[in-house]
């Protein structure tokens, strides 16, 4: 659904994308992560055809976003952070002006306005003055907008920005129900956003692509926990034996120790057990230590950045949005 190759991006001398590849297959959830300023969204407007990038290519649905612009806007539905909203309309009247604009045939308006609304729970406020409204119902509207002609491709910009505990547990919903039809990809710097709705992230920092993974991989740790109901003699010794681990003794009630691997963590775990088996220890834990997105996140920012290949300054005009 969506293709990224080499993606770079300046502003003046400041480089708010450097060579950004990555690829969504149609049907993902997937969420574009990074603090304020990563290059989140420099790249959905270049995604979206409303920004031009100085290097790289990008393909929506098989359609190039720069020489076919029109046929790849087609099959996208757009929700930018503020969304392009007409506050002394009413929303019935804003979402016919967004049906028009959208070129949906006469006979097909209603209809695709009502399952809009419908989708978004619009109904109650059909003829008040988007102005009058709640951040959520803005954000609903927006959403309705996005959908109107049943695109392919959603794509939002922070949809949960700004929200109310309530609004946030009804717009994540939404974006649950909507993507049972479309791919989704959004941006976001919460990372629960991303745990309770995706299935996989892109993380982004300072313009270039740090991990591109599903939530399953990232969580995934090199680290066995081991705990004993009492300390086994030469435990720790044992432990040591094996290659390539390192061993760090933890605290609390009872003897535990942190085992960490280059290998599998999951061979690790067997080894461990076939050796308190071996030496019959009072085993009372052994289990694979998972990570959080937020520590995976953390190790991230923490961790120097050494592209692999050092793309070309390009020199050019920068291309505001429309």
């Amino acid at each position: 659904m969506i293709e990224v190759q080499g993606l770079s991006k300046l502003y003046g001398s400041f480089k708010a994308l450097d060579n950004v590849s990555f690829a969504i297959n149609e049907g993902e959830i997937v969420g574009l992560l990074g603090h304020n300023g990563a290059g989140k969204t420099t790249t959905l407007k270049i995604l979206t055809g409303y920004l031009q990038p100085d290097a790289g290519s990008v393909s929506i649905d098989g359609k190039d976003i720069l020489s076919q612009t029109t046929e790849a806007q087609a099959v996208i539905g757009y929700l930018p952070e503020n969304a392009p909203l007409y506050p002394e309309l009413t929303v019935q009247d804003y979402l016919l002006l967004v049906a028009d604009t959208r070129k949906i045939p006469a006979r097909d308006r209603l209809q695709a306005i009502r399952e809009a609304v419908e989708a978004t729970a619009l109904m109650p406020k059909l003829t008040s003055p988007i102005g009058q409204l709640s951040k959520g119902y803005r954000q609903r509207v927006g959403l309705a907008q996005a959908i109107l002609h049943k695109p392919k491709l959603l794509i939002l910009d922070e949809p949960t920005v700004g929200l109310d505990p309530t609004q946030l547990i009804e717009i994540r919903g939404l974006i649950r129900r909507l993507a049972e039809h479309s791919t989704v990809l959004f941006s976001t710097h919460i990372l629960s956003e991303v745990e309770s709705l995706c299935n996989r992230a892109i993380i982004l920092m300072n313009g270039h692509v740090r991990s591109d993974a599903s939530l399953a991989e990232l969580s995934r740790s090199d680290q066995v926990v081991v705990s004993f109901q009492s300390e086994p003699a030469g435990v720790l010794a044992a432990l040591e034996v094996l290659p390539h681990v390192r061993v760090q003794r933890l605290a609390g009630d009872k003897p535990s120790y942190r085992l960490s691997s280059e290998g599998d963590s999951g061979a690790l775990s067997h080894e461990v057990f076939k050796l308190a088996k071996q030496y019959d220890w009072p085993l009372r834990e052994l289990r694979l230590e998972s990570r959080t997105l937020e520590s995976v996140f953390n190790e991230l920012t923490a961790r120097p950045f050494e592209p692999v290949v050092t793309p070309s300054e390009v020199e050019a005009e920068v291309v505001g949005s429309f």
